[in-house]
């Protein structure tokens, strides 16, 4: 197995460091996954300022969980599963959506499920969604501008879930509760 270093603010390369210093500000500590992203300043950049514009999207807070935790499951990464569910968890979104999210299930809240079936079709169809799937998430209560959120953070998402794959990166002992293995769905 190739081995990739899990860098942190004094072994990344310089141009990383940053990114990694504003990462351990917002969660206290550099999590393994942007310590494996630094080893490509502009992966960490590129997926950061992806993060950021989807922070800020129309989806209210819950449904970007319901995006981030359906795009890592359908692509099997257990890092992401783990840290977005902890994560999802502490934001407030309830036990029941996180567990059947992370089943693979439909969630209980109609416009989150809808959230949920658009982003596994994007994720399964790889883009290529009916007009059917898209009119049923506006007939939900959602808009055209959320259609193209969902989006943004599946292919953010995507960035994460590849590296992770490829790097084997280890779970941080915050995720640790909320561990999820691939086999579970």
């Amino acid at each position: 197995m190739v081995q990739f270093t899990v860098h942190d603010e004094t072994t990344a390369p310089e141009e990383a460091r940053p990114a990694l210093e504003a990462g351990k500000r917002r969660l206290g500590f550099v999590s393994t996954l942007n310590g494996v992203m630094a080893e490509s300043p502009e992966l960490l950049a590129g997926y950061n300022a992806l993060a950021e514009q989807f922070g800020k999207s129309s989806l209210s807070g819950p449904a970007k969980h319901v995006v981030w935790i359906t795009t890592s499951v359908l692509n099997g990464c257990e890092y992401c599963v783990a840290a977005h569910s902890t994560i999802a968890l502490k934001s407030g979104v309830d036990e029941e959506t996180v567990q059947a999210l992370r089943a693979g299930k439909p969630v209980s809240d109609n416009a989150l499920e809808a959230v949920r079936g658009l982003t596994e079709r994007v994720v399964t169809d790889r883009g290529w969604v009916g007009d059917r799937e898209i009119e049923e998430f506006l007939a939900a209560g959602h808009t055209r501008r959320q259609v193209l959120d969902v989006i943004l953070g599946v292919g953010m998402k995507t960035l994460s879930n590849y590296t992770n794959h490829i790097a084997h990166t280890p779970l941080d002992p915050a995720w640790q509760a909320q561990e999820w293995k691939r086999d579970a769905v």
